[in-house]
């Protein structure tokens, strides 16, 4: 990336100092899971419904999506409504990437995200950040290996343009140190998972990437039972299933710690994981978001 970055919107960077991992001294990592939309950032990728008479476009948001997508077809406020899973004109065509050819790159065209992302930045930082937002920073200040884990289906590289807009515009000071990338809608993520078929939903698509993660993390840095991984995410059904597969994780890892960031409706909501399922709900207060493991460790 070549873009000069913009001076005078580092956030917090000009004022805190770099904080050590927890337990870096022991050989542990605090790995950071994050799904992206609703979650770091709001955007206003459109989801599109189609009305099984009339084949009339509805456009959804992601949180209204998050909200009703089980019931779509079924019954509720979308039930005369159908979700079409064609990468090009269907449901989720808005979070796919697109052909963009030499020219129309010359031309400033950009994959849909990256665009979104942009006009994001261009209205007021309480209307796009999102929930997860200061953890995030937090996590990019800090270095600590990050993995994205969306529902969507762009590419690697259309994630990292679009995450890169925020250190352009002043809100991030450098980029993050990826781990990971998932795109879990991606045909090549499904395929590299073993779902040939695309039959998985998102929820079983992001165990798989929470548990590639994981093992990537440990393959790039090391065995230790002092390892931490924290996942948010806001959609319900995402959850139930992200703490399923986490909870597997720590029985195969006992040691090592596990939590999961509740973030639906804009709330943040922390638990700790047992081999059991959840422990440990913990609130934010609204007054400030920090480490996504900090505060539990303290009760511990």
């Amino acid at each position: 990336m070549s873009d000069e970055v913009k001076k005078g919107q580092l956030e917090l960077g000009q004022t805190r100092s770099k904080e050590p991992d927890r337990n870096f001294h022991r050989g542990g990592r605090s790995f950071y899971f994050f799904d992206f939309d609703d979650n770091i950032a709001f955007l206003t990728t459109p989801l599109v419904l189609f009305h099984k008479e009339t084949k009339e476009e509805l456009h959804l948001s992601s949180a209204e999506w998050a909200l009703h997508h089980s019931s779509i077809g079924k019954n509720g406020p979308y039930e005369h409504y159908d979700i079409s899973f064609d990468d090009a004109v269907g449901t989720f065509r808005h979070f796919r990437d697109v052909q963009i050819e030499e020219v129309e790159r010359q031309l400033g065209k950009k994959q849909s995200f990256v665009q979104d992302v942009m006009v994001a930045l261009g209205h007021p930082d309480g209307q796009w950040k999102g929930p997860s937002w200061d953890c995030f920073y937090h996590a990019v200040f800090n270095q600590r290996p990050i993995s994205v884990i969306t529902a969507r289906g762009h590419s690697a590289e259309t994630l990292r343009a679009g995450i890169y807009e925020f250190v352009k515009n002043g809100h991030l000071p450098l980029e993050p140190n990826y781990l990971s990338l998932f795109a879990c809608s991606n045909k090549h993520i499904r395929q590299g998972f073993g779902d040939h078929e695309f039959k998985m939903s998102t929820a079983e698509l992001k165990q798989k990437a929470i548990r590639a993660s994981v093992e990537r993390a440990i393959e790039v840095y090391g065995y230790s039972p002092h390892h931490r991984f924290g996942m948010s995410d806001d959609d319900p059904k995402n959850i139930q299933l992200i703490v399923e597969e986490m909870t597997r994780l720590k029985s195969q890892y006992p040691e090592m710690s596990f939590f999961m960031i509740e973030t639906h409706g804009g709330d943040f909501v922390k638990h700790e994981i047992s081999q059991h399922g959840l422990t440990t709900p913990l609130v934010n207060d609204g007054l400030e978001q920090l480490d996504l493991f900090d505060q539990l460790a303290k009760r511990k």
